[in-house]
């Protein structure tokens, strides 16, 4: 990676400042979380929703999922309500 990426990639606020999101603690709901350990892809969206929330008095995450219940399985995982 040169230095140009470096300077466009990552995450900023709406003024433009470039955040850090090792900076900002993990709340323990994350960290029970099975996102937390499914790479990449998951951890920008668990980030972004961190860094939105950070100051917050509670931490909110509808993206969660216990990694200590079963996996629901794609047809568990449908809405009900919509049907085609």
């Amino acid at each position: 990676m040169n230095f140009e990426e470096d300077e466009i990639s990552g995450y900023y606020n709406d003024d433009g400042e470039k955040l850090n999101p090792n900076l900002i603690s993990k709340p323990d709901l994350c960290t029970t979380c099975r996102k937390d350990e499914e790479g990449e892809e998951e951890e920008v969206l668990c980030n972004l929703n961190r860094l939105d929330q950070a100051g917050e008095k509670e931490f909110i995450c509808y993206a969660y999922e216990s990694k200590f219940e079963e996996k629901k399985n794609s047809d568990e995982e449908k809405d009900e309500g919509i049907s085609f």
